[in-house]
């Protein structure tokens, strides 16, 4: 939970998990890397949470924006 303690960490968490599903897949498909069932399932993953990460601190960006006001 220290990742997304506050929304400013919790979309550089989600950057990373996003870029790293997007890295995974570019590096299998150049051969870089041998594509698995579990190298694929962690790419997707990685993407998903990540993305789920991203909402919920622009959420709670958004919730502490408005709490200023």
């Amino acid at each position: 939970m220290f990742l997304i303690s506050t929304p400013r960490r919790a979309l550089i968490t989600a950057f990373i998990l996003m870029l790293l599903g997007v890295i995974l897949p570019f590096m299998m498909v150049t051969k870089e890397i041998e594509s698995t069932f579990f190298l694929n399932f962690l790419s997707y993953i990685l993407s998903l949470s990540g993305m789920l990460i991203g909402i919920i601190g622009v959420a709670r960006a958004g919730i502490k924006g408005k709490k200023r006001k």
